[in-house]
């Protein structure tokens, strides 16, 4: 591993005072073979790494071992491939989304990952924790918008999956195997990405949400089976509403896209469902920096048909804790809780009330409400977690209590 001389090329950090010196502060490589080289020693030494890109996510997750060595791979960042022509993009795992939106803009392109959080969020991190927002269900999940991963599984080798073209099926899908992994399978370190057109025109319709269960059913059955193609179907509930000066019930948040004569066509079949009126662009941006620091969030999902129910008996179950707030992609059927810090002694509890009627996976969570989840633990997660890590030093424990 080369240490720094001082000049601020690499420096090494992070590991507590019982990890050797080298590991006591810091890791930054440059690039790949850097990457490999720590993970390399690492794994010599039975060393743990944390990985972080910006680090948004580092307080996602159970919990790492405080002794564990942060690998910073913020610094292998840059766009080193775009084929508009391809609608293709490869870039290091640092780059934020804000520079490939920024980049791609001028050829009327744009990477639909939409993950909850800043703009500064990385690539490497939002395809690693396969975060997603309401894009998702209308223009790809993670998985699907990512071609090609370059990646450092926990031996220290260099593994590439995929490749930089749209059609590339050849061999096993290491690219759907390490996304969503929260790097317990490898370091991201590079990734091609597919692009979209960006549409021509765009409207954000809220739409007024009915507080009975069956009507409000009704409506989000009514969106789905209409002429209607949103890029985006987004439930919120009065709280965020009103966080940003938009009083009134709950509403649908419905994403119009396309050409401008699609688009007004469309938006008037949104206002003949109900009470409806337009919202700026920047509706979505808040919703994404909805999350206020220190709070705790979970995922609970159902089928698309009943996200409804769901709705409500969230609502109920979350009746009497103070700035909780709720926002559910419909066509996925998935709700996210969001529960202010201060209610932290509640969440446990509630977690437990959840998974008892629904699928529930954390986002942030205190230890207590993790143990009231089910960890990754069955025999086929733990034999590619061997194959891929079979020292455990990637993430230990992120995923799963550590043995």
């Amino acid at each position: 591993m080369r240490e720094s001389d001082g000049s601020g090329d690499k420096m090494l950090s992070g590991g507590g005072p019982g990890a050797p010196a080298a590991f006591r502060s810091p890791l930054r490589p440059r690039d790949t073979a850097d990457v490999a080289d720590a993970v390399r020693d690492a794994a010599a030494l039975g060393v743990p790494l944390r990985i972080r890109g910006a680090g948004h996510w580092l307080d996602a997750g159970r919990p790492v071992p405080a002794s564990a060595c942060v690998l910073d791979v913020s610094a292998l960042r840059g766009i080193t491939e775009y084929n508009p022509g391809d609608l293709t993009l490869t870039a290091g795992a640092g780059t934020t989304l804000a520079e490939i939106d920024e980049a791609t803009r001028a050829n009327g392109q744009w990477l639909p990952l939409d993950p909850a959080g800043a703009t500064t969020a990385t690539l490497g991190a939002t395809l690693a924790t396969a975060s997603c927002g309401p894009l998702a269900s209308a223009l790809g999940l993670p998985r699907d918008l990512a071609l090609g991963l370059e990646f450092v599984d926990g031996r220290g080798i260099v593994v590439r999956g995929g490749g930089r073209v749209v059609k590339n099926v050849a061999g096993f899908d290491l690219v759907r195997l390490t996304v969503g992994a929260w790097g317990t399978l490898g370091v991201i370190t590079e990734a091609t990405v597919r692009l979209r057109a960006r549409p021509e025109a765009e409207c954000t319709m809220a739409l007024d949400a009915p507080r009975e269960t069956g009507t409000l059913a009704l409506l989000l059955r009514a969106l789905r089976e209409a002429p209607l193609t949103p890029i985006a179907t987004e439930l919120v509930d009065a709280t965020f509403r009103a966080g940003n000066g938009d009083r009134g019930s709950d509403a649908v948040l419905v994403r119009l896209a396309g050409n401008a004569a699609s688009v007004a066509a469309q938006r008037r079949h949104v206002e003949s469902l109900g009470t409806a009126r337009e919202l700026p662009a920047s509706a979505w941006d808040r919703l994404a920096a909805a999350d206020p620091d220190g709070a705790f969030t979970v995922r609970i999902s159902h089928r698309p048909s009943r996200v409804a129910d769901l709705w409500h008996a969230i609502a109920t179950a979350t009746a009497e804790i103070e700035g909780a707030v709720r926002h559910a992609s419909i066509e996925r059927g998935v709700v996210r809780l969001i529960v202010p810090a201060t209610a932290h002694e509640v969440v446990a509890p509630l977690v437990r009330c959840l998974a008892s009627h629904a699928s529930v996976l954390g986002e942030r969570l205190p230890r207590a409400a993790w143990e009231a989840l089910p960890a990754v633990t069955d025999r086929l997660s733990r034999g590619v977690r061997a194959a891929f890590d079979p020292h455990q030093i990637l993430n230990p424990g992120l995923l799963a209590p550590m043995a």
